[in-house]
């Protein structure tokens, strides 16, 4: 089962439009969590919002949200002038192109949804899922949800469909900015041959089963300890040193030994070894 629908509307491929609703695909719910207390009491405390300088805590009704414009001095807006702001909605998933998987930068996610059918819409809903699949492209869509207009990209996924709620441009930091000091190196020859050599044998297949929260699993272990009273020991973490020598720890990491080692022998020089001489055979007495 999906859970509880997070939003309801409409999914409007050309002219058609299909009942759908937005699932949550990704949930952090089911790890460990702590909720904070009175040291003294044992009692759980609550947060409130105090005044910087009186410290006296301000209550609901006379709080107000306000805009900077210069040190401490603020532009206040009423709750119903924010509410002007939010969009109108229609509750409609709007089609605005179809995107090739390829050209489809992953930087830009944000949040992923599962996409699914009301009843009534379930052969239109499999209609635009098969289409988009044997395609292979992503839909690009626009809707109001959760009271900002978002672009939203919608691909096929199994039986439904899901949507990745996407960043806006602002939001996403210059990649050509952030990789702008690393400097411009070329590696070619034995180096790079170790490491494509180390990339072969580590070689797998995209498996989350295969993840491993360690924090959320020793967080778990922790509350075990404390409940049946047994000693928590601190562990040490490890240290990591970085390689000082690429090359030595570039053949040790693909399990050629030290530099002094003979080569890993390419095909080539394979071919071009002598085959091995037969062993001589014993004369019969």
């Amino acid at each position: 089962m999906a859970g509880r629908a997070l939003w309801k509307g409409f999914l409007k491929f050309a002219e058609i439009s299909c009942p759908v609703a937005l699932h949550s695909a990704a949930s952090t719910s089911e790890r460990v969590s702590f909720n904070t207390l009175n040291r003294k009491t044992g009692n759980r405390v609550k947060r409130e919002y105090v005044d910087i300088d009186t410290w006296k805590v301000v209550e609901k009704e006379e709080q107000i949200k306000g805009f900077e414009v210069d040190d401490n001095q603020y532009v206040l807006f009423e709750p119903d002038e924010l509410a002007a702001a939010v969009p109108p909605s229609d509750k409609t998933l709007r089609i605005q192109s179809y995107v090739p998987f390829q050209e489809i930068d992953d930087l830009y996610f944000d949040k992923p949804y599962y996409l699914l059918p009301d009843r009534l819409g379930e052969e239109t809903f499999v209609l635009i899922r098969d289409a988009m699949k044997e395609s292979n492209v992503g839909a690009i869509a626009e809707a109001v949800l959760f009271r900002r207009l978002r672009t939203v990209l919608i691909r096929a996924h199994g039986d439904g469909l899901i949507a990745t709620t996407l960043n806006f441009d602002y939001q996403v930091r210059s990649a050509k900015d952030a990789f702008a000091d690393i400097p411009a190196l070329k590696i070619e020859g034995e180096m790079l041959e170790l490491a494509k050599h180390i990339i072969k044998t580590k070689a797998g297949l995209f498996d989350p089963k295969t993840f491993d929260d360690r924090y959320d699993a020793a967080l778990a272990e922790l509350v075990k300890a404390k409940i049946e009273g047994r000693a928590v020991s601190v562990k040490k973490q490890p240290k990591v040193e970085p390689s000082t020598n690429l090359m030595e720890a570039l053949r040790m990491s693909a399990g050629f030994g030290s530099a002094r080692a003979s080569k890993p022998r390419t095909a080539a020089a394979k071919r071009a070894a002598p085959a091995p001489r037969p062993a001589a055979r014993k004369k019969a007495s």
